[in-house]
């Protein structure tokens, strides 16, 4: 199976996959340019941004790997203040190796993943959206407003489409492989905007969406979350999804959430309603997760 997305969204659905399938490909957004991230990526302009493979590699990590398990360490204090070792130690890699995509495969045996970590492209992106204006000095309602990069994307609301810069950042062919070759694509849940449909909307990934005989299968978030996504409903979603051109056979939605009126933007698709959320309701419980996805099949 194949997992598209970023951020801790991803890792949510490959700690779910990992418990029923046997062979694992996460196809990652790098189009972050916050925190840890951003600061290296301002270093190291040519670096894709490493946070959500980080993330996804700690994912995939066998669960004694002394490497998997600092991935996530943050430094404080001195010149490394609020970097993440795995950031870091995939910068290295990169340097030593001459790619960050060996950095990644590397850094992958290191910590004994279970499946592979694909960046979404092979070189740095930008992540643009586009919002409609309220009335205001800035313009009369209806007017679009551009927001650049990652992070304004993510603190911006009435965001409604998303595109990368470069417009065709090459991909290495093993993601397009990856997702031809696939039983079941997972796409979400996470931001999705910044996450999600960052990395959905690369021409290789997107392409190859609509060319899979996989079942593509998004799992809906848990809730909005703000200010990227206030007020959307899983209608709303799902609405944006088929604006970026990316179709999908089946939902999953935990019953907590607002439908919409999904009907009429699910096109065919299979809507499965239930229970996926952990306790408290804020992240997916991957046992959960995993018996839904399992359910569906491919």
């Amino acid at each position: 199976m194949v997992a598209v997305g970023g951020g801790h969204g991803l890792s949510a659905s490959l700690q779910a996959v990992r418990r029923y399938a046997s062979t694992i490909t996460a196809i990652v957004s790098v189009a972050d340019d916050g925190g840890s991230t951003g600061a290296l990526r301002a270093m190291l302009p040519d670096l894709p941004a490493p946070g959500d493979v980080r993330k996804s590699l700690g994912a995939l990590a066998e669960a004694d790997s002394p490497i998997g398990r600092v991935l996530e360490h943050r430094f404080s204090g001195g010149d490394l203040e609020g970097h993440a070792l795995g950031n870091l130690l995939l910068v290295a890699l990169s340097q030593d190796l001459g790619s960050f995509s060996a950095a990644v495969d590397e850094l992958a045996k290191r910590v004994g993943a279970v499946g592979r970590v694909l960046p979404a492209t092979i070189g740095p992106v930008d992540l643009h959206g586009w919002r409609l204006r309220s009335d205001g000095p800035d313009g009369p309602e209806g007017a679009v407003a551009e927001v650049d990069g990652q992070v304004a994307v993510q603190n911006a609301s009435g965001v409604f489409e998303v595109r990368l810069e470069p417009a065709s950042p090459p991909s290495d062919p093993a993601v397009r492989a990856a997702i031809l070759g696939a039983d079941q694509v997972v796409i979400g849940p996470g931001s999705l905007f910044t996450s999600v449909l960052a990395a959905a909307i690369v021409p290789a990934v997107h392409e190859a969406l609509l060319a899979t005989a996989a079942r593509r299968i998004f799992v809906a978030n848990l809730g909005p979350q703000v200010p990227e996504t206030a007020g959307f409903t899983v209608e709303s979603e799902v609405a944006a999804l088929h604006r970026h051109g990316v179709d999908v056979d089946a939902i999953i939605v935990d019953p907590s959430r607002d439908l919409g009126d999904l009907g009429a933007v699910a096109e065919g698709a299979t809507v499965t309603v239930r229970p996926v959320a952990a306790g408290d309701g804020r992240v997916h419980d991957p046992e959960l997760l995993a018996a839904a996805l399992e359910d569906l099949g491919s």
